[in-house]
């Protein structure tokens, strides 16, 4: 007899659906599982066949049994299929019937050997695909429950083990449903690096307020101790809240690679990824056997902070570039293409030189002329222009170091860089942008409008500083985000001023 039942499978972060096929007829006895599937789809075969028999039902061994997972040129992996292909064999072989058409239903999980149901990786997108293609139930393991209820109006029943869904569906038990209604988070209070707490420093303060409230790059340069990694830490702590649609994005990214704890309902905060210098291009991109995403998109719609900048590799630094130009990265193998989000807030950290005191007033600089330039090259210009603020900063003063009085604390920033935030939402309301940082060429032209004195002295930093293209564009963007933070709905000449000191790079300056 045949039987299907339908699930899914994740390619990158979307999801298509899979047809369970299985066939139960005489013949030579064999159990063979037929659709492009790897080890993990293969071993689906004792598990299944283990988790049967020990919960006291019948397996067919004496028949001739075939597993098609439809399409057949898709390739399927990992351990998800278990529950539709152990369902379909019950189907088959006519143990139970479904009450209700089974094309409503969508089923995931993984088996073990007694007929548990254990977490799986990649749940989120497969629930969203499930509600955006009409399938009213999800049937899962209970381990993903939290996070399957992300997605409001879709019945989810959760699963101890194979027969609970058996009773379920032949109605001796009824399992009641989870209905979802969405999450609610409260922005945190609690931080380990609070603006209040860090001496001096006012400018890159300024710089990180700015870089948060519109989504813009930032490059810290300065001697070794002045604080670069104490002032990048410390931004998670005045990101605004996540939105409904960014928990959903950032949260599907997680549970495709794996990154969610059992139980773990969504991602609460903002990502902060800080990888290594040593990493290769496919961590920090996106790549493997299978893909998995990278860093950059780990850190979508957070915060990438990569310190001591010039220790990365070039090819690495290299591969940010599109990236940082288009806020995806596509992955290209022999056998696709996968595209995944990569939206982040770049914040880099370096030394002006190989010794570190470049520039500083209290030691001397110990490298030759040579040493310097091969350095600073080792950072190529396209993707310096990429950076919307470059800033320095300067070793700390022992006055500010012993100060008494608190700085302005993180909940005080976080207030401003939030109210920015939502005149941004409401700008773009109709653009599928969050921040002024993702504005394109004509989102720029209708948002970025400045008089006549502003153009002229935009003109003149062009001139004089020779700045790109996209250094034009991107110090447009930086303006509108000061005028954001400032409650203006016009970008005025000193919102300008502002944006181009953070444009000059700081060799030019003398630094």
């Amino acid at each position: 007899m045949l039987s299907k039942v339908y699930s899914a499978a994740n390619i990158g972060l979307n999801s298509k659906l899979v047809e369970a096929e299985v066939d139960i007829s005489k013949g030579f006895p064999c159990f063979t599982i037929v659709g492009l599937p790897d080890k993990a789809v293969e071993e689906a075969k004792e598990r299944v066949r283990s988790a049967l028999v020990n919960l006291g039902l019948k397996f067919p061994a004496q028949r001739r049994i075939i597993i098609n997972l439809a399409p057949a040129d898709l390739k399927k992996e990992g351990s998800i299929y278990d529950l539709p292909i152990a369902l379909g064999i019950l189907l088959a072989s006519e143990q139970i019937a479904f009450e209700f058409l089974p094309e409503l239903k969508l089923f995931v999980g993984e088996l073990a050997l007694n007929g548990d149901l254990r977490h799986i990786n990649g749940v989120l997108p497969m629930v969203i695909f499930a509600k955006e293609n009409g399938y009213q139930e999800v049937y899962l393991p209970e381990a993903n429950l939290a996070e399957a209820r992300l997605v409001k109006g879709l019945k989810i029943f959760p699963l101890k083990n194979l027969k609970d869904l058996i009773n379920h569906l032949t109605g001796q038990k009824i399992i009641e449903p989870v209905i979802s209604r969405g999450v609610e988070i409260r922005a945190r209070e609690d931080f380990e690096v609070d603006f209040a707490f860090i001496k001096g420093q006012e400018f890159a303060k300024r710089a990180l307020e700015i870089a948060a409230a519109g989504g813009h790059n930032l490059l810290m340069i300065g001697p070794p101790g002045s604080g670069k990694t104490l002032l990048a830490r410390a931004l998670p702590s005045i990101l605004p809240i996540l939105t409904q649609e960014e928990i959903l994005e950032v949260t599907k990214i997680y549970s495709v690679a794996g990154l969610l704890k059992e139980g773990e309902s969504f991602i609460k905060e903002r990502p902060f990824r800080a990888p290594h210098h040593t990493s290769s291009e496919a961590a920090l991109i996106g790549g493997g056997n299978p893909p998995r995403p990278g860093e950059i998109s780990l850190a979508h719609r957070g915060v990438l902070f990569l310190d001591e900048l010039p220790e990365f590799r070039r090819t690495v630094l290299e591969s940010l570039r599109q990236p940082l130009e288009d806020g995806i990265v596509t992955v290209s193998r022999a056998r696709g293409r996968l595209t995944y989000p990569a939206e982040f807030i770049l914040i880099a950290a370096q030394n002006p030189c190989p010794c570190g005191f470049f520039g500083d007033k209290e030691r001397n600089c110990l490298c030759s002329a040579g040493q310097i330039i091969r350095y600073r090259k080792k950072i190529s210009g396209p993707l310096l222009d990429r950076i919307d603020l470059h800033l320095e900063v300067p070793r700390i003063s022992f006055e500010k170091l012993t100060e008494e009085n608190l700085a302005e604390d993180s909940k005080t920033v976080r207030q401003r860089v939030q109210r920015a935030r939502e005149i941004q939402e409401q700008r773009f309301k109709n653009e599928k942008i969050f921040t002024n940082a993702e504005m394109n060429i004509h989102q720029i032209k209708k948002y970025c409008q400045i008089d006549d004195r502003a153009k002229n002295l935009l003109r003149i930093a062009i001139d004089d500083y020779h700045l790109s293209a996209r250094a034009y564009h991107r110090i447009l963007k930086v303006a509108r985000t000061i005028a954001d933070l400032a409650g203006e709905e016009k970008i005025l000449i000193n919102h300008l001023a502002e944006a181009i000191q953070y444009r000059v790079k700081l060799e030019e300056v003398g630094f």
